[in-house]
């Protein structure tokens, strides 16, 4: 099982304090080290110092060595499919071909309000969303010197060939995720490399759910890695936990949490497996909380 972190720090964050805790998660021999692509807190009217996730990213390219990289997920109204295609493939680069890419249709509208940015209704996002994985994953595997050219009904792409290419060939692997029935596991059917169920509540269902899709498409269910994102309050005494569980200030994800023992944790790791899940996510919401990422890898990762 692979065990990632997923920092959503709840008050904003520093590029410094992103590395130190993607440093911790390199040091504790975790496997990856995920951001949040939000420019605001999930409660808007929070207080939050944005930082911009592939900007972040790319820091993070060069200051890590071993761990894999990405943005879970990155919203793709943010950024227009070609120049999100460049950017993503550079960092790539940088890092030596360690990142994951994991592309959302956008979902909080305040943030949009609060940057500028155009947030048209979910059937158009959605419409968008799957054309911009047809761009990117086409600018990315059109061999070098051959030109890419798209026509969609939201994004056209003209005889492009000055494009970076990723370290990765053909492209760095795809993640797709949500909770949604029918249109997030179609997509991840047609384009993902894994498929992020998002939070475990109903997972065996939406999981039965999603082979069914996948099989309809005509996709082997697997060859797609499956992923959740688990909040976490691991801690070696009552007080670390009940301190831990404090940082989640989301009601509904507390019936989420693993909180415990390290070996709390690892018994609740286990049962996700034998469900079929081969990725956890460990969602982390404390940016300075580095003991919690030793202890997650020193301890609990030990135990399975």
């Amino acid at each position: 099982m692979r065990l990632r972190v997923l920092l959503e720090p709840n008050g904003g964050a520093r590029y410094e304090q992103f590395r130190v805790m993607a440093v911790a998660v390199q040091d504790a021999a975790l496997e990856g080290f995920f951001r949040s692509d939000h420019l605001l807190g999930v409660d808007p009217q929070q207080a939050y110092e944005a930082t911009e996730a592939w900007t972040t990213l790319a820091g993070l390219a060069r200051d890590t060595q071993r761990i894999r990289l990405g943005a879970l997920v990155t919203a793709s109204t943010f950024r227009e499919p070609g120049i999100l295609a460049a950017a993503v493939a550079v960092v790539d680069q940088m890092s030596g071909g360690r990142v994951d890419f994991a592309l959302g249709a956008g979902w909080l509208a305040e943030e949009h309000a609060a940057f500028g940015l155009e947030f048209p209704d979910l059937r158009t996002r959605f419409e968008r969303f799957e054309e911009q994985l047809d761009v990117i994953t086409g600018l990315w595997e059109t061999p070098p010197g051959k030109p890419f050219t798209y026509v969609g009904k939201h994004f056209r792409i003209a005889n492009s060939n000055t494009r970076p290419h990723p370290a990765q060939s053909p492209r760095p692997p795809i993640i797709i995720g949500g909770t949604g029935a029918r249109r997030t596991p179609l997509l991840a059917a047609k384009y993902a490399d894994e498929f992020n169920l998002s939070f475990p509540a109903g997972l065996p269902q939406r999981l039965a759910n999603f082979e069914r899709i996948c099989r309809e498409y005509g996709r082997d269910p697997a060859s797609l890695r499956k992923s959740v994102i688990l909040p976490v309050a691991c801690g070696q005494s009552r007080a670390d936990v009940e301190r831990r569980k404090a940082t989640i200030d989301a009601p509904p994800l507390l019936a989420e949490v693993a909180a415990g023992s390290p070996q709390a944790v690892a018994e609740r790791l286990a049962e996700l497996r034998d469900q079929g899940v081969d990725t956890v996510y460990f969602h982390i919401y404390d940016i300075n909380d580095v003991d919690h990422v030793h202890l997650l890898g020193s301890e609990v990762a030990s135990r399975l």
